[in-house]
């Protein structure tokens, strides 16, 4: 309390720490929140990879007979599934948590009332978004190696890239989901938006042979770009455009997605 000749007195205002230290007490929290959740999470993130592999790779993959790009269609499909699944990961970790940390549970009211910072709440969720992605990404990745579809050393590279694709895509989903005020509006995304990607982003097909305007459209999304690296670097072959572009366009999307978020995050916390 500080008063001044006799006037009433005033609180002094509380400054959060600077550093790291709040994004490291947010990313705490929801670490210790998922206790009770991660032994369901760890199930299904090793069961999912083992089904899709046995039902698209070895199935499907019994009559696509020549193959795909002059490569078994196992090992064709294998990172496109990677980089997907850390996508759907990192979606599902930005959306109903995230509208949830606002409308329901609140959260994100109690954070910025401790208080940090916007930035310092969205750096500890987006640490554990991260921490997700590369759990669920290292399972597949163990699961493909059992399977024998990796054919390079360069296959441990697809662990950083991973949290490159999912943040691409949790920093603006946070942003709309943050905006949006109710989850009515989280079917919407997934309906309109992150199935097409999945479908079109050359997961389990080449993108040539798309017509022209769904081609573009694939290169457009962040999922192609990290598709396309995770499988240059599982079978060990250039990507189809220059590794420097590709990051630098998922870390334009990281960036972007970033600011939106924090502009998101104020309006609601009006900090």
């Amino acid at each position: 309390m500080v008063a001044v000749d006799g006037a009433t007195p005033t609180r002094a205002p509380v400054r959060p720490p600077g550093g790291l230290a709040p994004a490291l007490a947010v990313l705490e929290y929801h670490l210790v929140n998922s206790r009770r959740t991660w032994r369901s999470s760890a199930v299904s993130s090793f069961v999912l990879p083992l089904l899709t592999m046995v039902g698209f790779g070895l199935g499907v993959g019994t009559y696509v007979t020549q193959g795909v790009d002059g490569v078994d269609y196992l090992d064709f499909l294998v990172p496109g599934l990677i980089a997907s699944t850390a996508l759907q990961v990192a979606v599902g970790e930005s959306t109903w948590p995230v509208l949830s940390n606002f409308n329901w549970i609140r959260t994100y009211f109690a954070q910025a009332a401790a208080p940090l910072r916007v930035f310092d709440i969205i750096g500890g969720h987006l640490a554990f978004v991260a921490f997700r992605v590369l759990a669920s990404s290292a399972v597949f990745l163990l699961v493909a190696t059992v399977f024998g579809a990796l054919h390079s050393v360069w296959a441990l590279a697809t662990l950083p890239l991973v949290v490159l694709i999912g943040l691409a895509m949790a920093t603006p989903v946070f942003a709309y989901s943050a905006w949006v005020p109710t989850d009515s509006y989280l079917a919407i995304l997934f309906r309109f938006a992150i199935i097409p990607m999945t479908l079109f982003a050359g997961v389990f097909f080449p993108v040539d042979s798309l017509p022209v305007g769904l081609r573009w459209a694939a290169y457009v999304s962040p999922l192609w770009h990290g598709v396309d690296l995770c499988r240059a670097a599982t079978l060990g072959v250039a990507p189809q455009w220059s590794v420097a572009g590709h990051l630098l366009y998922l870390g334009a999307w990281v960036v972007g997605g970033w600011l939106l978020a924090g502009a998101a995050f104020r309006r609601r916390l009006v900090i």
